[in-house]
């Protein structure tokens, strides 16, 4: 009676485990973040593969309306920098308060204006960074500061990192042009568990999105001007099918072992009983 338990126990077990394993090819789809049809091309993708294709995005962000803006003089005194009048050295103040963290942000409104200390509305929507800060920067040097040089940023672009990155969440867009290198490169690389094939970019409209699928293993994916990153991108990146797994194995034993335990126990119970 207790080789037959024994017998039954193990085939259970057995048993168990090949269905398991069988499954576990559907473990990393189920766990992973916004799936779509089209993953399935991260098996065969060579370099870079688009579904829903927008065509090139600009290269060069232009400034939409309800963007927030930053704005500083970075003038050095040898440029012609002077104390003034009060009024003057307020307004330089405002216009320096762009340091990193602590950041004085104006809207574009509605009308595609921005209202900014000294020279007030300016009209700056569908400009590039570039244009908007040279526009600002003439309007200062006509009103009020001597020979300025403005840099200007857009402080609320960004993209989400999310999956097998060293670090996820949020990252802002402070450069023109910034890459999809350029952004692992500051979230500080993939995991040891991330698949290079299977990275994907979900862009633009979210009810017909364009879906960018990225093989991060081949150097010539690098070429492709679809990995410009655009405003509210969403990249993601899965773990390898044997990372999943393991995940999963380890959850599964971590219920499994106390079981076996159990049963282990009643087995030898039973055997000193008779």
């Amino acid at each position: 009676m207790i080789e037959n338990f024994n017998s039954k126990h193990i085939y259970l077990f057995i048993t168990f485990s090949l269905l398991f394993l069988f499954s576990a090819c559907s473990v990393r789809k189920k766990h992973s973040l916004f799936n779509a049809p089209t993953d399935i091309v991260t098996d065969t993708i060579k370099q870079v593969y688009v579904v829903n294709d927008r065509g090139i995005s600009d290269a060069y962000y232009k400034i939409k309306v309800n963007d927030k803006i930053a704005i500083r003089n970075v003038q050095n005194p040898e440029f012609g920098a002077t104390a003034g009048s009060n009024f003057t050295n307020q307004t330089n103040n405002n216009i320096n308060n762009y340091n990193g963290q602590n950041v004085l942000s104006y809207p574009v409104d509605l009308d595609g204006q921005v209202n900014l200390p000294a020279v007030g509305k300016v009209e700056i929507a569908g400009l590039t960074r570039r244009e908007a800060a040279i526009k600002i920067q003439d309007l200062y040097k006509q009103k009020l500061l001597k020979d300025p040089i403005i840099e200007l940023n857009i402080v609320n672009l960004k993209v989400t990192l999310l999956g097998e990155f060293s670090k996820q969440g949020n990252f802002f867009i402070e450069r023109e042009n910034t890459t999809l290198i350029d952004i692992i490169g500051e979230a500080g690389g993939i995991t040891k568990t991330a698949d290079p094939k299977t990275l994907k970019i979900i862009r633009g409209d979210r009810n017909h999105p364009e879906i960018i699928y990225v093989n991060l293993s081949d150097i010539n994916s690098l070429a492709s001007k679809k990995l410009v990153l655009q405003n509210n991108d969403i990249i993601i990146l899965q773990p390898t099918k044997s990372a999943a797994l393991s995940e999963k194995l380890t959850s599964v034993n971590n219920v499994i072992q106390p079981i076996l335990v159990v049963v282990n126990l009643g087995i030898l119970i039973l055997s000193l009983t008779r």
